[in-house]
């Protein structure tokens, strides 16, 4: 036994640098594919796998997060399957000729299920093979039968109900859309300077029909009022003072002078009340005291 071993020994010995050798090649041919063979799938992400001898591109499976091996001859295309955005812009003409600037948002995200079928028809950049130009078409579309102030004010309903039409175009072709957001509509200078005198306009016309309105609420109020006072006094006018009534005009007009005296007193405002000079210490104004009395 221990001469077998020590011919196996010697043997190694002998093909130690062969040995040796062929495990440096083999690392380094290994680290020289390594990104051929070892494919990192972070979070987020997908994969879709081709194949160079076995039937292209595999739709029905989809690799997911990990690290995968394959040969170094196949490949391993990754995606992003995130929600994710672009901020296009574009210039559409209205149906006067004026060129009107949109700029929108759009969130979206492939179809995970689906991502080897979107690989295989459309490619990395179906944003801008598909969405952009999707969204774009039914844009100019819409626009183009409307004027450019209609596409500021009552437009924007049939641009939303068009952009939505394009949102079901887009999802047969293995994309979801999250949202399109219409960020700024910017319309040449004299049109948006038209609409804004017209609003200007507007809102003039409503403060003075708001403040014709006040002032014949008013009128009718100090209407109502002076028929109040008129009734009051044709009441004292026709009413019949003699000396022998417990209740005279002038225990009336005292009356008032009291009550008149009492409202001052109650007020919140600084004052300063003046008390008559009569018997009765009224208010100078309302003093009923004749020169019979005196």
């Amino acid at each position: 036994m221990n001469q077998w071993l020590k011919k196996k020994l010697a043997r190694l010995k002998e093909y130690s640098f062969m040995i040796i050798l062929t495990i440096l090649l083999a690392a380094l041919v290994f680290a020289f594919f390594f990104n051929m063979i070892v494919y990192n799938i972070y979070p987020g992400e997908a994969g879709v796998f081709w194949s160079r001898f076995f039937g292209g591109t595999n739709i029905s499976y989809i690799y997911h997060e990990g690290i995968h091996f394959i040969l170094p001859w196949d490949k391993m295309y990754i995606y992003n399957i995130r929600i994710q955005e672009i901020k296009p812009e574009m210039d559409v003409l209205t149906k006067n000729g004026l060129q009107v600037h949109i700029k929108l948002s759009i969130r979206y995200a492939p179809e995970s299920k689906l991502l080897g079928v979107l690989h295989q028809q459309v490619g990395f950049d179906y944003a801008n093979k598909v969405i952009i130009p999707e969204i774009e078409a039914v844009l100019r579309e819409i626009i183009g039968t409307l004027n450019a102030e209609e596409v500021y004010t009552s437009g924007r309903k049939l641009i939303v109900e068009a952009i939505n039409q394009a949102i079901e175009q887009i999802a047969q072709r293995y994309i979801n859309i999250d949202d399109v957001l219409v960020r700024s509509i910017i319309l040449p200078d004299e049109v948006a300077e038209s609409i804004r005198s017209k609003i200007k306009e507007k809102h003039r016309a409503e403060a003075h029909t708001y403040i014709i309105q006040r002032e014949k609420k008013e009128a009718e109020r100090k209407r109502i009022e002076a028929e109040g006072i008129r009734d009051h006094l044709n009441i004292i006018s026709s009413s019949k003072f003699d000396k022998s009534s417990n209740f005279d005009k002038e225990h009336f007009l005292n009356w008032q002078g009291i009550k008149a005296t009492e409202n001052l007193a109650n007020s919140q405002n600084a004052k300063i009340i003046i008390i008559g000079s009569g018997k009765n210490g009224l208010p100078l104004i309302l003093n009923t005291e004749t020169s019979e009395n005196k």
